[in-house]
């Protein structure tokens, strides 16, 4: 899996160097580079990718993508399709269990085994969230994506996150139950306010049901598997395949989707082992410091409040 991801990140690299299918004047393949790197990180790790993908351009002062919301959808589309290659590849075994697990309980119009009361918790808890991210995604980024209440989101859901892992580990998975699960998949609706973190809010909620850390990140990775890839259908009818793409779009395209899988790969396989052996306190520390740094970063001057 490492070598996988290395390649993909050295091939990646090869490309951003040698400019390949990028334009003057748009978005860089290097930029792209480093948001699919932004991308594969924070995506899997509880401390938020929408936030984050606000935060670099705004640090570093790119605007072609503030200025471009149409190019900005579609490479969106490239840099999800990413991380969802890389989940889905790492718990590919997982994958076929479960959905094979959720045809057969259709086909017997019951529930019989633990596999299947998974698949169908998965199922149940996608819902809510599919729903209000079709019908309010854009204008809740738009509304709530400034870097000053991007460092609210990220102080608030951090302190929570650190306040559910206090709780005792008291169950996997295949306890928690189909309330409980549905739950989870409602505190995902959150996610769609840059800041708050899809696995952060969802590893936050399993927590507070008891689950324990590493369930809790295992089945907020099985959750983001349903959400990113009807996401991903959608956008990408809806931005790429119903409209034409800007010339220069293809080399970023490529350039991030492929360094958001490799770096995403490692992500899941890192955040696992951490919390087998330690809790989220180290997250949500995180969230607090760059919270900070957004509050000094306005405070002095050097960027505005507002991007």
């Amino acid at each position: 899996m490492y070598g996988v991801a290395a390649l993909l990140l050295l091939v990646a690299a090869i490309l951003s160097v040698a400019d390949v299918g990028e334009k003057a004047g748009r978005l860089s393949d290097w930029q792209a580079f480093a948001l699919g790197i932004t991308q594969g990180l924070t995506e899997l790790l509880p401390i938020s990718s929408s936030g984050h993908l606000i935060l670099v351009p705004w640090l570093a002062d790119w605007h072609y993508l503030e200025a471009h919301p149409d190019f900005n959808k579609t490479f969106d589309v490239a840099l999800h399709l990413g991380t969802l290659v890389a989940v889905v590849a790492y718990f590919w075994a997982d994958v076929v269990r479960y959905v094979a697990a959720w045809f057969r309980s259709v086909a017997r119009r019951s529930v019989s085994s633990m596999d299947e009361r998974i698949a169908w918790w998965i199922f149940a808890a996608t819902i809510p969230a599919a729903i209000a991210g079709a019908l309010g995604e854009d204008s809740i980024e738009t509304h709530l994506g400034q870097p000053w209440q991007i460092a609210i989101f990220l102080s608030v859901f951090g302190v929570l996150l650190w306040l559910a892992d206090r709780l005792p580990q008291q169950k996997r998975i295949g306890e928690l139950g189909f309330w409980p699960a549905f739950a989870v998949g409602i505190s995902q609706i959150l996610a769609l306010m840059p800041g708050v973190s899809r696995s952060g809010i969802t590893i936050t909620t399993g927590r507070f049901f008891r689950l324990d850390r590493d369930s809790a990140a295992r089945f907020a990775f099985l959750l983001l598997i349903p959400i990113v890839f009807g996401a991903v259908v959608y956008k990408g009818v809806k931005h790429v395949v119903l409209q034409s793409l800007p010339a220069g779009s293809i080399g970023p395209f490529v350039v991030g989707t492929m360094a958001a899988a490799a770096v995403g790969l490692v992500a899941i396989d890192l955040l696992l082992g951490y919390v087998r052996r330690h809790d989220y306190s180290a997250f949500a520390v995180y969230r607090l410091l760059v919270a900070a740094g957004i509050v000094i970063v306005i405070a002095s001057g050097w960027r505005s409040a507002h991007f």
